[in-house]
């Protein structure tokens, strides 16, 4: 388990850090719906829905990173 951040200065290494991995997964999220989506041979409403879904998620959780930078 990490060690709490000790003063302001690590606090924002450790939250910059958080960001940038949160980043990294998203990206990955990101980058497999878009390869689903052209894997996907007959794409019904219900699929459409569901990666459209993800991807506005991916992209509001992108949006509240940047706020907090």
């Amino acid at each position: 388990m990490e060690k709490p951040p000790r003063d302001e200065h690590e606090l924002k290494l450790y939250l910059s850090g958080l960001r940038h991995d949160i980043r990294n997964q998203l990206s990955n999220i990101q980058l497999s719906v878009e390869e689903l989506k052209y894997e996907m041979p007959d794409e019904s409403p219900d699929i459409a829905f569901f990666i459209e879904t993800i991807v506005s998620s991916c992209d509001r959780i992108n949006a509240l990173l940047k706020d907090k930078e």
